[in-house]
């Protein structure tokens, strides 16, 4: 059975990598594809060409804009995360059938703030994490049952968090036994995921009839 594709458009800095490890830890355990750029380390594709493919490709796609303030570092705005959901959203309004099918999710830490940062988002239906992995786990699995295209129920969302922290307690002993750093690389981490899940599966509610 072919999964769901689920593209990922996130930052991938330290300070958020608990979010981006729960939002995959739950799309994966829900019985779906995550697709994110990391995905292909090829040079000689530039990476807005990877990421295009990516959104070609996948009907559902995750948008977590809680980094578009300033950056620490640099003293700039982030504009990746708005570009790349302003790709899918022209994807779903001037594609063909397949593209306009497309659902999306997005995702920020404060209410509101959207209307100060893209104020054209006005009238969307914003979800709200507060910077917290649970929460975001939650929000993403509501929306995964709400858009699993009629396949099946999913389990809710107390045995998923139950499962999430089963695996966040297993995941340094893992990690270190691999012998990786603290940051794992993106295939070895949808490894591990895979590898802990087909151990211990989040049971699947039956198919609605």
């Amino acid at each position: 059975m072919v999964r769901p594709e689920v593209f990922l458009n996130c930052p991938f800095d330290v300070e958020y990598h608990p979010m981006y490890e729960a939002i995959v830890f739950t799309v994966m355990a829900l019985g779906f594809q995550i697709r994110v750029a990391k995905e292909v380390e090829d040079s000689s594709q530039s990476r807005l060409a990877k990421i295009i493919e990516i959104i070609r490709e996948a009907p559902l796609g995750i948008h977590d804009l809680s980094r578009v303030g300033l950056d620490p570092h640099t003293g700039v705005a982030r504009f990746n995360m708005p570009l790349e959901l302003g790709l899918f959203l022209g994807a779903k309004a001037f594609g063909a059938r397949a593209q306009k099918a497309k659902v999306a999710l997005i995702l920020d830490t404060v209410r509101d703030r959207h209307r100060d940062t893209t104020s054209d988002l006005a009238g969307n239906d914003i979800q709200y994490h507060a910077d917290d992995p649970e929460i975001a786990a939650i929000k993403v699995r509501d929306w995964l049952a709400a858009n699993a295209l009629g396949r099946r129920s999913l389990p809710g969302a107390r045995m998923l968090i139950e499962h999430y922290r089963k695996f966040t307690d297993d995941f340094p002993k893992i990690r270190d036994r691999l012998g990786h750093y603290d940051n794992v690389p993106y295939r070895d981490f949808l490894i591990i995921i895979r590898d802990w899940l087909q151990a211990a599966p989040l049971p699947q509610a039956t198919s609605p009839h």
